[in-house]
Order: structure tokens, then sequence, then C-alpha cells
């Protein structure tokens, strides 16, 4: 076996938020090129983790120090002369997030691509870590262990592994025959038992799809702040980060399971399952594909999914966040702008950069990708007469790629087609390679129908019916801003009347016919005029005091619930009762 990287990490001064690390490569190299990654896999977002390193040093094996030059913002120079080098820096860590790192008094989290330097020359050879914690802490990581080293084959899996260093406890479970732990960070867990519990059905109803788990061991990383929400997957562990109030209340726990159950479903898409160009990983700049909408996406739709498979969801709340879900992406005029294939492909400027025109300039391969990913299934179910669905798919992937060789960029398509043994390329020509609005008429293959009503409220998420008939509705003015803080705009949609009477971004409110206004209450009394009204919206654009006029529109009708079809049949009950596991008579009465 080739000689092994040696990390030490060391936080002998958690207050200054620099973890201080020793690398040592072993001999052999002429001219030693360490370099840090520019990104890590799962979040497609050059982030320049370089930029948080200093006081890099090189030494020889007796100590000398070695001239060492720096070649670019990730690349240091050692001339090594054969001889193994010891490279000693510190890297600063105080972003938490799942995909940078964060010390403190509390604990150190870490992910490998922002604090392991490494040679493309020994990136193959087996890469070990040793962590000297604070008195009292303790280290996590999904890697082997032996005698306080951790164990990665490669520097890939290493990236792939998380560490969280801390005075912690874990919550523990088997599910599938397979040991998992949770570590909580940030607060106390509600109801640690049920977490448990939930997590436990869930990861087992992930198995049974798969025959099993892909994994020895499995590692939950949670950490509890005031806000913000996220995940990041890794081979054998995931990093959630989670508001902590949003565990007291019973939607708050079932966005917890979902998001749980999205990164856990990366174990097999995305982690063994992946795109052939991210075959190996290039560390140094964007890896390009198309495929994330089918990674991400399908991976979405399966997170909702798995939670109502487990128990935890009723079919009915199904349909609920399914409804809020369309009802997000009627919501965003970028649709119309941005294809699907488009968006897994520039996620990298896209996605992970947004900004004041993003919604009318993009559209989230999570969102849409889940949209069609159900379409997709009910068309395969409809297909093949609910003997397939996009579970057989998956099943295909997993015995063809799950090797981790890597799906070609015509990989998904192609499993449909021969799971359906139907051509569905009018089907991806137009929910994935245009933007012309998806057709929703598959639905009635289950029963159901998508129906639009405008939203009530600024906080209404869609997904119900309407509460009142339609008879009681009046029309309701629009003006087509979101707002951000107490009296900003925030966005202002392609084609509404905001933008063609002028109004911009980070314009300030002041005044909506001579009396003052603020976020809340300026879309509250533009709603209650009619389309067709002039108003008078008196902002700040920057120093300046303006009064623009602006013809309301009409409020357009893009929330979207589900109903069921007139006289269903019962072949459609059947299939609907395949599909989510709950008769006909359990959901929408």
């Amino acid at each position: 076996m080739k000689e092994a990287v040696h990390y030490r990490v060391s936080m002998s001064r958690p207050h200054s938020h620099l973890f201080e690390v020793e690398a040592r490569f072993p001999a052999g190299q002429d001219v030693l090129d360490a370099v840090l990654p520019v990104w890590t896999p799962g979040s497609y977002l050059v982030r320049e983790y370089a930029r948080h390193l200093q006081d890099v040093t090189a030494t020889g094996p007796g100590g000398e120090a070695l001239p060492l030059q720096r070649v670019d913002k990730r690349t240091f120079r050692v001339t090594a002369r054969g001889q193994a080098v010891t490279l000693r820096y510190r890297v600063y860590a105080n972003e938490l997030t799942v995909r940078t790192s964060h010390l403190d008094g509390s604990h150190g989290y870490f992910n490998g691509a922002t604090l392991f330097l490494y040679t493309e020359a020994t990136r193959h050879q087996p890469h070990h870590v040793t962590v000297v914690a604070p008195e009292g802490w303790r280290t996590f990581c999904a890697l082997e262990h032996q005698d306080g080293t951790f164990l990665a084959p490669d520097y890939d899996e290493l990236v792939d592994s998380p560490f969280e260093v801390g005075p912690h406890t874990p919550l523990s479970f088997t599910a599938a025959g397979v040991p998992h732990e949770v570590v909580v960070w940030g607060d106390t867990v509600p109801d640690a038992e049920k977490l448990s519990a939930d997590l436990q059905r869930i990861c087992e109803a992930q198995a049974r799809l798969f025959n099993g788990l892909p994994m020895a061991r499995y590692l939950f990383l949670v950490y509890l702040t005031d806000k913000g929400r996220g995940g990041l997957e890794h081979k054998n562990s995931t990093a959630l980060l989670f508001p902590r109030a949003g565990l007291s209340s019973g939607r708050g726990w079932e966005d917890f399971l979902t998001l749980a159950a999205h990164e856990y479903f990366h174990l097999w898409n995305i982690k063994r399952i992946k795109p052939r160009s991210f075959v190996p990983f290039d560390y140094s700049q964007e890896n390009y594909t198309t495929l994330l909408w089918a990674f991400e996406g399908m991976t979405s739709y399966y997170d909702n999914l798995f939670v109502r498979r487990a128990g935890l969801m009723s079919a009915q709340r199904y349909l609920t966040r399914l409804g809020e879900t369309f009802t997000l992406l009627h919501g965003t005029p970028g649709r119309r702008t941005q294809t699907l294939a488009d968006a897994s492909l520039l996620s990298w400027i896209k996605h992970y950069r947004p900004d004041e025109n993003s919604p009318n300039s993009a559209i989230s391969y999570y969102l849409k990708g889940e949209v069609v990913c159900v379409l997709l299934d009910l068309e395969i179910r409809r297909a093949t007469q609910d003997t397939k669905g996009l579970d057989d798919v998956l099943r295909l992937l997993w015995e063809r790629y799950g090797d981790g060789s890597g799906m070609p960029e015509e990989g998904m398509e192609a499993a449909v087609r021969e799971v359906s043994g139907q051509d569905l390329t009018a089907f991806f020509d137009l929910a994935v390679r245009s933007t012309r609005e998806l057709d929703y008429s598959v639905l009635s293959h289950v029963g159901l129908q998508a129906e639009f009503r405008v939203r009530e409220s600024t906080s209404d998420k869609g997904g119900t019916p309407p509460p009142r008939k339609a008879g009681e509705m009046k029309p309701r003015g629009w003006l087509g801003v979101t707002t951000k803080g107490s009296a900003t705009l925030a966005t202002v949609a392609e084609d509404s009347p905001a933008m063609d009477a002028g109004l911009c971004p980070e314009d300030e409110l002041v005044a909506l016919d001579g009396y003052k206004v603020d976020a809340a209450s300026l879309l509250s009394r533009c709603e209650d005029k009619r389309p067709g009204d002039t108003v008078r919206l008196t902002v700040f654009r920057r120093d300046k005091l303006m009064e623009l006029p602006i013809v309301l529109g009409q409020k357009p009708a893009d929330a979207v619930y589900f109903s069921r079809v007139d006289k269903p049949s019962d072949a459609q009950k059947a299939a609907f009762q395949a599909w989510l596991g709950a008769t006909w008579d359990e959901t929408l009465s």
C-alpha cells in the first residue's frame, strides 16, 4: 500500500476561529504543488476556500525550513527534491453553513475542502487525520478510525467526510441493520426519542427501495440555529442546518424530516449514481452537467414521498405540500426564460448567486425538477398500466451506475425509455429543454387535476382550495413586487405593472396615494383596489424622492391545489393508491 498523507488538526484557541493544520506529504515529489479546492461536491459554486488560509510554512523531514512560493490563489509550491514535506498553516473558520467551516468556544465543524491541502500526485493515496480537541470534546466523522486516527482511502473520500468536534452526546439507532448516529449542536431536540424513531423509519423506507443500504455506518450532523435551512449530502453522512424554533411545531418537524430524507436519499442519487462529468471531480474549477434537475429535482420529489411512505405524512398532507411546490413554480417568472437543462448547467453562476433579477431570469432545478419528476413518474405509470414507475428507473440506474463510474448525459432518458417501453422524447423536450408551460394532464391518471386560484395573502403558499366560493371573490389589484425588510422593494416582476411604471429593486417605500406605507401595507392596500385603478407610489431611489403613477393589474391566479376529477374510474382510484399508498377515500374529501 502506498504511504498515506497525514493531517493533524488542532484548535488550541477556539474563540479565534482558527484551525491549526499540519499536512505531511510522503517523499517522492521533486516539486510539490499543494492545492486547495475552490468548491465542495454537492454545492455548485466556486467559493474560493483558499482565501481563509494564512501563515503557511514548509519544512523538510529534519524540520529544516523549505522555500515556499504561492503560485496562484490556491497553489503553494515547495521545492521538495524528493523529500517528505510538512506544511503548517491556519484556516479561519467563522461561517456556519453546511458547505463551509465553523469554530468557536462551543464546537468545531469543518468540511475537508476548506481545510485540507492536497497534491494531485498523492490524491489517490490514503489520507489520515488526527484531531487534537479541547478537553472534554469528542470528534465525530463517518470515516473509519483506528487509535484516534480517521482513515480515508483517498482524498475524495476525505473531502466527502465532514468532521464535528465538541462536547456532544450523540443519539443512535439502527436502520436496515446499519448503525446510525445523530449529533446535534446549537440546542437540545424537543423529543430526541421521536427524532431517532422518525429518522429510522425514513431510512428504512429508502433502504427498501434499493434492497439495503450502501454503507457500513451513517452520521447525521444537525446544526440548530436562529435561522437558515439547508443540507449537504456526503457519501456516508450529512450536515443539516435548521432553525431551532422549527422543531417545536408540526409543520417545522415535517420540514426537518423532509430535509433529512432529501440528504439521505443522496446516498444513492448523486453520491454513487453521479454525472459522468463528475468522474473524477475537478476541484480547481466548475464541473458542468445538464442533469442536476434529475439528481436534485428527483431527490426533492422523493423527500416528501419518503416521509409519506414512512407513515409520517398523510396522503392529503403530501398533496398539499405538492401543491405548494407547484405554486412556487408558477410564482417564478423565470420558468418562461430558462430551461431546466440550462438551470442545471449554469447553477455555478445562477442558482447559488441569486440577485434581484433572478426570479425573472432563472428557475431552480430543485423546484422545477421536482415538478417534472412528479409528472415523469405518472407518465411511466400510465405507460405501463402501473406496473412500473420512477422507482424502477432508479433501481436500473443503481444497477448500471451505482459503482460510481458516472451516468452519461443521455442516461436518464435512456433509462426511462427502457423502463417505460415508450419514447418520451417529447416529454423531455417540453419539460427539460423548453421554457413552455408544463402539461399537467397526466395527473388525471391518478384521478387528479391542477386548479389555480389567487393567493389570499403574501403568506399563502397554495396547496389548498380557496376559502371562499368563486362568486364571493372580487378581482384584486396587483403591483408585481416583493419586498424585504420594512420598506424596501426586493424584486420587480417581469411584465408587471410595477416594471411598466419604472419601479426598481432597492427603491425605498415612502407613501401610497399620499399616505405613509411600508412593505406589509403596500401589497394589502393595492389588493384592496381594483385592476385598472391608478395609484401614486412615492419612493426614495438612492437619495432622490420620486412619485410614480402605476396602473394596477389583476392579481394572477398562481396558487395551485389539486382536486378530484369528476366521476373517477376504478382504474384511476387504483392508480392513485398505487402511487401514494392511500385509498381514494382517504384524501380530498
